[in-house]
């Protein structure tokens, strides 16, 4: 009897074994008819099953791996995350080929588990077709009625300078960290235009969201997240930081509702004071339209996108500019030469000055090249079966500009690698912009806030070389290691900013 459960308990194994072999074997099968390359799809790096590149990758430091791949695959290559396939451009007339002369076919954002997690494909930046459209449209004609890219929003970014700077004098030249404080500075520019009103630096509600930005998009540059956007249904039931992610975005809309719940009780219609007044405006006004977008969820979605594209990365740059500043005296010491001469002392810098500063011009513009500050810009996706070199991409592949390959492209800079303001002058010290300075991307997704960054970017560091000299603490020496995310930022550090 013994002999008889024996045999049958040997078969039970094997059959276990031989069904657990055959469902491998359909799992890899399935996984190979479903994931095949597309015929005519550009070339890549072999993958492995179901989860493709995700284990491979360094995932804090993706921009310089994308950009050591297209040395061996070429300028257009693709990589599996997942169960998804996408595809890498590199080189800046790729880029263009791509971003603008098939700007209409990549103008959509990917639907990203991560982002629908949190946007529900409303907003500004990663919503597509009518409703990014009109949000579109109605930001930038309410932005610029308050002075988004004007004359007029110079004295707001001005008598911000002058409370960074008494907030830098009460230092007296001690070492200190700017991270925190440039994120309230240059957040309060947005939230003025957007909340009507600015943030004490002291506010600590207000502190603890703008420390928030930089920690969700380190962490959505990660592997979690692209755990995440891979494996959602299996990642959402999962702890981790891609749940942080989740909370954080939360967080955030919440403090939004509470600015949003504020307006609504003294708001007027006919002396709208902001982008939110102007919005409730325009729910109101377009109320029962079929074609109409606005609601207080697409309200909320679209000034948390202003708020944080309007924030981190200028505050970013100006980090890094301080950090360039200290390692290169010399460079620092030319800069305040020719703000002294041209402007002096005796009064603000104001934006009639850029014309008239070419070389503090040239520097800000390599500070943002050799800063790098979105090394893959912002993903896109096909919405229709495009050409590009030599290659077919179908419809609903995820495309991803790589920045990086332009700003460090040894064919476009004399020296991509070493900070070199000569960069952007010619032989006779006039400041010249090379056709590869995207740092901004390009096409009908280029950044929204451009110019708004490009004027508190000059008003602020023009202003602060003018006050202050930049330097490490004694003994110490710039690190310029960064933290990859959505953003590439310094590493926290410490300086001392001494009253010129």
């Amino acid at each position: 009897m013994d002999s008889v459960f024996s045999v049958f308990g040997s078969f039970m194994d094997w059959d276990v074994k031989g069904l657990l072999l055959f469902l491998v074997i359909f799992i890899l099968t399935a996984d190979y008819i479903k994931n095949r390359r597309p015929a005519n799809f550009p070339p890549g790096p072999w993958s492995f099953p179901i989860v493709g590149s995700i284990f491979t990758l360094d995932h804090n430091r993706t921009h310089e791996i994308f950009t050591q791949l297209a040395g061996r695959y070429g300028d257009v290559f693709s990589l599996r995350l997942g169960q998804k396939r996408i595809v890498v451009l590199n080189k800046f007339k790729v880029i263009k080929e791509g971003l603008v002369n098939h700007g209409d076919g990549l103008s959509d954002r990917p639907d990203l588990p991560i982002t629908q997690d949190t946007t529900y494909g409303l907003g500004i930046i990663f919503s597509n077709g009518h409703i990014w459209k009109q949000q579109r449209r109605f930001a930038l004609s309410t932005l610029r009625y308050f002075g988004f890219g004007k004359k007029s929003l110079e004295p707001v970014i001005l008598e911000e300078v002058t409370h960074c700077a008494n907030i830098f004098r009460s230092f007296k030249g001690k070492p200190f960290g700017p991270h925190l404080i440039m994120n309230n500075v240059v957040s309060n520019i947005i939230c003025f235009l957007v909340f009507g009103h600015r943030f004490e630096y002291s506010d600590e509600k207000f502190k603890r969201l703008v420390e928030l930005f930089g920690k969700s998009l380190e962490i959505e540059g990660s592997i979690w997240v692209q755990l995440y956007n891979s494996f959602p249904v299996l990642m959402r039931r999962l702890p981790g930081p891609h749940q942080t992610v989740v909370n954080i975005w939360t967080y955030v809309k919440d403090f939004i509702k509470e600015e949003l719940k504020q307006h609504k009780q003294n708001w007027d219609s006919s002396d709208p004071r902001d982008y939110i007044d102007c919005y409730l405006n325009e729910i109101q006004n377009t109320k029962g339209q079929e074609s109409s977008t606005f609601d207080e969820e697409g309200l909320i979605m679209s000034v948390l996108d202003l708020f944080v594209a309007g924030s981190e990365t200028t505050s970013t740059t100006l980090r890094w500019a301080f950090l360039y500043m200290a390692k290169y005296p010399e460079i620092q010491e030319k800069v305040q030469a020719e703000i002294d001469r041209v402007i002096g002392q005796s009064r603000q810098p104001s934006m009639e000055d850029r014309a008239i500063l070419p070389y503090t011009d040239a520097v800000i513009h390599e500070i943002q090249r050799i800063g790098n500050i979105v090394p893959l810009s912002l993903p896109h996706i096909t919405n229709k079966e495009i050409e590009l070199r030599g290659y077919t991409i179908p419809k609903g592949v995820a495309v991803v500009p790589n920045l990086t390959s332009v700003l460090f492209d040894k064919d476009e800079w004399e020296t991509p690698h070493i900070f070199n303001p000569g960069h952007f002058l010619d032989k006779d010290g006039n400041f010249v912009k090379p056709n590869a300075f995207i740092p901004f991307s390009a096409g009908k997704r280029v950044c929204l806030g451009e110019s708004l960054a490009k004027m508190e970017l000059f008003l602020f560091f023009t202003s602060f070389m003018q006050q202050f000299t930049f330097s490490m603490p004694p003994g110490v020496k710039p690190v310029m290691d960064y933290r990859f995310g959505v953003t590439l930022a310094p590493e926290p550090y410490e300086l001392c900013a001494t009253s010129r």
